[in-house]
């Protein structure tokens, strides 16, 4: 199979696909490695594929017409991460991505694609059985969420219980 017929594969495979799919996953079903997989996705994101990596594998990512999405600001502890994501998705959203700006490197994001309480709890376990560091701790704890909903009532309803656990920080002047 040639480089051009495989990255059709891959997007086959992500369109057929709801949830993540691992590199390791795309590199056995089309008998490359990794690396391949990896180098393809790359040139797919080139010519404006909207593939999103995230902690859980490739989604070809098709925002939807009626959704909308907002940029929420936030702080809090390790020990409220659960907490936080589970405010948004119960209250009908979805966490895109998390975002921090850091001194040194800018910008660091990375998608999380999270929609329910078990893809919730799943993303903690992850933190903790990997030993992880949650990218917001790279910034005292400040960071961004982008998040999508069907929509701007129900981005106001998250922004205001985000606000009363204060995990929101409020913009200054």
């Amino acid at each position: 199979m040639n480089g051009e017929s495989r990255r059709n594969k891959i997007i086959e495979i992500l369109r057929s696909r709801e949830e993540p799919v691992s590199g390791a996953e795309l590199a056995k079903r089309l008998d490359v490695s990794r690396q391949v997989i990896v180098q393809d996705i790359a040139l797919l994101r080139a010519v404006n594929r909207n593939i999103i990596s995230t902690t859980k594998g490739y989604v070809l990512y098709v925002k939807e017409v009626q959704k909308v999405n907002r940029c929420f600001l936030v702080k809090h502890s390790d020990d409220e991460i659960e907490d936080e994501l589970c405010t948004i998705v119960d209250n009908g959203g979805k966490v895109m991505d998390v975002i921090v700006m850091h001194d040194i490197y800018g910008e660091i994001s990375t998608g999380l694609i999270i929609k329910n309480r078990q893809e919730v709890y799943d993303f903690v376990e992850k933190l903790k059985s990997h030993k992880t560091i949650p990218l917001k701790d790279l910034t005292g704890g400040v960071h961004l969420h982008t998040v999508e909903a069907d929509s701007e009532a129900i981005l106001d309803s998250i922004e205001k219980k985000l606000r009363e656990k204060k995990y929101l920080i409020e913009e200054q002047g």
